[in-house]
């Protein structure tokens, strides 16, 4: 038996356990979402090291990265850091 039918039997037998199941799923794939964004536009990540090996150099001042703000204007940010 594979784990689907399983699952599926246990569905069928316990409808109780459906929103369960949507609401595991529905978690586990929000955090799978999460981890590739964090992997892929985080600027502490450096996948390709020859041609970028310090991607958190070339981050604009006004850029935002970071997945949420709160009262925080990124357009109305100066350069307050020097050039590498």
């Amino acid at each position: 038996m594979s784990m689907f039918s399983v699952v599926r039997k246990q569905m069928k037998s316990h409808p109780s356990l459906i929103p369960l199941f949507i609401f595991i799923g529905g978690g586990t794939t929000m955090s799978m979402l999460y981890l590739a964004r964090l992997a892929l536009k985080n600027p502490d990540v450096s996948w390709d090291r020859t041609n970028n090996p310090e991607p958190w150099n070339k981050l604009e001042p006004n850029q935002q990265y970071k997945f949420f703000k709160v009262n925080m204007d990124y357009s109305k940010l100066k350069k307050d850091r020097p050039d590498f």
